[in-house]
């Protein structure tokens, strides 16, 4: 995906969205977050007669019913395949809502509007769009670049320090697979000291340079998945657990440290820099608890990782910081090791 389809915005008015007068209808995906702080900053420059559907907020809204309520209403409105979506959100919106519209009468054109770090920095990059299924995460999508992704860096005021904690995470997974002099600039201050105005272009230019060489994942494209094999098996086996749920990011900071363990075995990567992945990301995120008792249903899921082939796992490991090796087989006992290694961290 060429950074020529992203737009990085200092202010929003009426000529960011002037393109949409020559569509048909226009609809504007939002949540009940989104609707209450972010809608109101566009409202006034979308074309007056657009279409505003509302779902709610979270992964666990990220599902075919969704998506039905989503078609329900296009198709009410008598939308054509002239028509237009604005997915107003998160990641769950841009992912959902970029499927919905890619899906419906074969697919119309879309724009995203990330209004998370998370979103801005990862999910809306890339034209990666789905949904889960049975919890398993994107498990049914498509691949299909929207035709702008507008990113306004002001959004994030609005979020919830969490959310933030938990987009910071893949700006840090970027600097880990691909650029090992960022991970040591950004490591020298916490997540709030961060200044996002140069660190969203740096981390979306990184993902961008990775799309545009290999946009089906067929290959370079899949370093990008460091620390979701294990993290999105612990994001799906916690999601209908309220106490102990965590974050997109949450969840990837913990694979990120399994995984660098693997990497210790499988690649290249040192003790030393293993030590200093991990120190970081427990200083930010804390330790969410894993017990032995989690590992079975962390298997479960682990086993329906999308990067699998032929039954066996396949991750994306870092041989050192600032680079990744994809197509990196590992086997469950593996995992468990690196497992048994995060719950000793917390001694």
């Amino acid at each position: 995906m060429s950074l020529n389809n992203v737009s990085f915005l200092t202010e929003i008015n009426k000529d960011v969205f002037s393109p949409l007068e020559a569509y048909s209808k226009v609809a504007v995906i939002v949540d009940e977050n989104t609707l209450e702080n972010c809608y109101p900053i566009v409202k006034e420059f979308l074309p007056e007669d657009h279409l505003l559907i509302q779902v709610k907020s979270g992964e666990e809204e990220k599902n075919l019913q969704t998506c039905t309520h989503i078609w329900q209403q296009l198709t009410d409105e008598g939308f054509d395949r002239k028509g237009f979506v604005l997915n107003l959100g998160g990641g769950v919106i841009g992912d959902m809502g970029g499927f919905c519209a890619s899906t419906y009468k074969r697919g119309i054109k879309f724009w995203q509007m990330p209004t998370t770090l998370l979103s801005q920095v990862d999910a809306s990059v890339g034209g990666k769009l789905g949904i889960d299924f049975h919890k398993y995460k994107n498990h049914i999508g498509v691949f299909q670049i929207p035709d702008q992704v507008l990113i306004f860096p002001d959004f994030i005021k609005s979020l919830p320090q969490r959310e933030v904690r938990s987009g910071y995470a893949e700006i840090l997974k970027h600097a880990l697979i691909a650029d090992g002099s960022h991970w040591k600039k950004i490591t020298q201050k916490g997540v709030y000291e961060q200044d996002w105005t140069d660190m969203i272009p740096h981390s979306v230019g990184i993902k961008s340079d990775v799309v545009d060489q290999d946009p089906k994942e067929n290959s370079l494209r899949k370093i990008l998945n460091y620390g979701h094999s294990v993290g999105h098996a612990i994001e799906s086996y916690l999601l209908d657990i309220p106490e102990r749920k965590l974050l997109h990011g949450e969840a990837i900071a913990v694979g990120m440290i399994c995984e660098a363990f693997i990497s210790t075995k499988k690649c290249s990567l040192t003790d030393s820099e293993l030590s200093e992945v991990t120190a970081y990301l427990l200083q930010e995120y804390g330790y969410p608890t894993i017990s032995e008792s989690d590992f079975s249903a962390i298997h479960s899921y682990l086993l329906q990782d999308k990067k699998n082939e032929s039954g066996k796992i396949n991750m994306s490991l870092i041989s050192k910081i600032g680079k990744a090796e994809y197509d990196q087989f590992v086997n469950w006992e593996e995992v468990e090791e690196s497992l048994k290694y995060y719950i000793s961290l917390k001694g």
